[in-house]
């Protein structure tokens, strides 16, 4: 199994990620946790807050149809892993992000560029979990 290195792709979707999470603390006083805003849809207390959050929702969808636009075609989306695989880790990324008190964007992005103790102990916890999952995964049971 082999990963591609993209480097220069890497970079720029970083930079886009920190400059939206830069915006949207300076514009609203908010924190980028990507999973916090998708669970604040479900409630319907507050139209403004729904309202931002929808549209940081759709503005992250719609990322597939801005690459349309730019490259010319859809990008490639390969996926190593089965569907249950997505589905299964999905559920588990949701268990953690409950457990842990935000998501990878909310503490790795956000959190540490607040020099937040917690969300360098949630960074250094996911971190090394994907990088002993990856070695388990390809060396240790033979990739899928």
């Amino acid at each position: 199994m082999e990963t591609a290195f993209t480097p220069w792709a890497s970079l720029g979707g970083g930079a886009l990620i920190g400059l939206a999470a830069v915006l949207l603390m300076a514009l609203h006083g908010r924190i980028l946790g990507a999973t916090g805003i998708l669970g604040g849809l479900l409630r319907f207390d507050d139209a403004a807050d729904w309202s931002l959050r929808a549209a940081i929702i759709a503005g992250m969808a719609a990322g597939p149809l801005v690459w349309l636009l730019v490259a010319g075609a859809m990008p490639v989306i390969d996926l190593p892993v089965p569907t249950w695989g997505v589905v299964l880790g999905g559920l588990i990324v949701g268990l953690g992000v409950s457990y842990g008190g935000g998501c990878t964007s909310g503490h790795g992005v956000c959190g540490n560029a607040r020099f937040s103790r917690r969300s360098l102990v949630a960074t250094v916890s996911f971190m090394a979990t994907a990088i002993a999952t990856v070695f388990v995964i390809r060396h240790v049971l033979g990739g899928w």
